[in-house]
């Protein structure tokens, strides 16, 4: 569906620009069909790329018969917005930022990978440009995953580079995701004879402190020293404030490092809290680095190196499971990715941009 006065989106300015016009147009994940329909609108006229639009997913593909193909993704939608829209410009300590939901995670890379796809015409690789929605929820309505199921053929590539923020600097593999509830059960009473129930808030007292006294693990794998976390994300319970509640809920977070599955970190966070209903919400697999594929060593030498792991989940892990080797490499600071002072440097989105397009265009 067109939205009413859809916004345009003036890809002949430069890429801060750019990141400047997409961040103000709001994309909570849910939301995101205005953007998809911007980029589409200004990507109409480019002759050398073929459209391909999946709900609010948008593809943008060369044809040129180059003998390899690069997929360069990156996903439209932000977590919601907490008063830091419309963006603005600072200079903090003689730097200037754009601040503004979005601006690291992640439509600074977004704004760079548009204005490329407009403009490389006879990039050295054939190339197809994905920009999707829902990255920000729950794994089975990633835009990604349901343009895997519809068209896998556009999947098809040597090397696949998401734009998530690193601070423009290559980042290999990322970290899997698990969410669990842990549920206890009381017997409910009025709280002015509490003797007579048993409180369900207060059985997860032990859960808690097992929590706090955890000490996650940094795990090498392939060279890449990467940090895992478990958390308590969530607590809920209780009827009535007269009422001693008879089941309570807590929400547990488990990043784990890519050497395991998603089956061992479920055994893991049931052996902790063995007591406890256990019911898992959210899962996705991580992704080993994959820095050993020789596209991939050939991109870090182009780009900068050495480098670094990804702490949070990324799509390069979709890549991944598909055998297609991917890494992250975006303008931002990942530490003020969902921060309610998401700001990112400009210099780092001019960085990143002729990053790419020295790399696309082998000049370097």
């Amino acid at each position: 569906m067109v939205p009413a006065n859809p916004p345009a989106l003036d890809l002949t300015a430069d890429s801060v620009a750019i990141t400047q016009a997409i961040c103000d147009i709001p994309s909570v994940s849910g939301d995101e069909a205005a953007l998809a329909h911007a980029v589409v609108a200004a990507l109409s006229d480019a002759a050398h790329l073929e459209l391909v639009r999946d709900g609010d997913t948008v593809v943008a593909r060369t044809n040129l018969g180059r003998e390899r193909r690069v997929v360069i993704a990156g996903h439209l939608d932000t977590v919601p917005v907490n008063r830091n829209l419309p963006t603005r410009y600072e200079t903090i300590d003689g730097e200037r930022y754009l601040w503004g939901r979005g601006t690291v995670d992640m439509k600074a890379g977004v704004a760079v990978q548009l204005k490329l796809a407009a403009e490389l015409v006879a990039p050295v690789y054939d190339i197809t440009w994905m920009w999707y929605d829902h990255e920000e929820v729950s794994a089975e309505l990633n835009g990604l995953g349901r343009l895997a199921r519809h068209r896998p053929d556009l999947f098809a590539g040597d090397f696949a580079i998401l734009g998530e923020p690193s601070n423009s600097r290559v980042e290999g593999g990322c970290n899997g995701n698990l969410r669990v509830e842990l549920r206890a059960y009381g017997v409910r009473s009025h709280s002015a004879r509490s003797w007579v129930g048993e409180n369900a808030i207060h059985k997860l007292a032990p859960a808690l402190e097992r929590l706090a006294a955890y000490e996650a693990e940094t795990i090498e794998v392939d060279g890449l020293a990467y940090r895992e976390g478990l958390n308590a994300v969530g607590v809920t319970g209780g009827i009535a404030g007269n009422v001693i509640p008879d089941e309570a809920m807590l929400h547990v977070n488990y990043r784990f490092a890519p050497n395991r599955t998603v089956a061992d970190a479920i055994e893991i966070v049931r052996d902790l809290f063995p007591e406890y209903e256990l019911t898992v919400v959210d899962e996705a697999e991580g992704a080993r680095p994959g820095l050993d594929a020789e596209f991939a060593q050939r991109f870090v030498q182009a780009v900068g190196g050495p480098a670094r792991p990804k702490y949070g989940w990324t799509d390069v892990a979709r890549f991944s499971a598909m055998g297609i080797p991917a890494v992250n490499f975006g303008p931002g600071d990942p530490l003020k990715a969902h921060a309610d002072d998401e700001r990112v440097a400009t210099d780092q989105i001019l960085s990143c941009e002729r990053a790419l397009r020295a790399w696309l265009t082998g000049v370097v």
